[in-house]
């Protein structure tokens, strides 16, 4: 964990962000070291959830993920990384944590996986919280940021002949 992270996330959780805001910075620093091949990811879910676990372990307060919705061993270990909060972690096994991953492919961090799975977990939610989420946007963007977010939006239907 980089020392900047620790301190991105501090700052959010100052301005009251939400937990999972806060989580971010972790997340996308995953994502960095999966893109430079630091090490790989077997999946962008895999990567999305290791982003969760150091986060966890940096003292984020992330709730443990619903019963029914992922295993119990998932579950099992979210909850340890939460109670390791703080604590050093085990040498010999960062050690075999990176080397297994390190066997990973890297495709997991390229922008189409990472769009294919923001777009099947939003599928998951249902329409309704797409909506929501998109009136957010509308709310929280602001002038300059609809406004650019509109030319990319206008771009990709250029480059995808829509």
């Amino acid at each position: 964990m980089e020392k900047e992270t620790i301190e991105e996330s501090q700052e959010l959780k100052e301005e009251g962000a939400a937990p999972t805001t806060q989580a971010s910075p972790f997340v996308h620093e995953e994502i960095e070291h999966v893109r430079e091949g630091k090490h790989g990811a077997r999946s962008t879910k895999q990567a999305i959830a290791i982003g969760l676990s150091k986060a966890r372990r940096a003292g984020v307060k992330l709730p443990t993920p619903p019963r029914g919705r992922v295993s119990e061993e998932t579950r099992a270990s979210a909850a340890s990384a939460t109670r390791r909060a703080g604590r050093k972690p085990n040498p010999r096994r960062g050690r075999a944590v990176r080397a297994a991953l390190k066997r990973e492919g890297r495709a997991a961090a390229s922008p189409q996986a990472l769009s294919r799975q923001a777009r099947a977990a939003s599928r998951a939610r249902g329409p309704r919280a797409r909506s929501a989420s998109a009136r957010k946007a509308v709310r929280t963007k602001g002038a300059a940021g609809r406004s650019t977010a509109a030319e990319k939006a206008a771009r990709t239907r250029k480059r995808r002949g829509s």
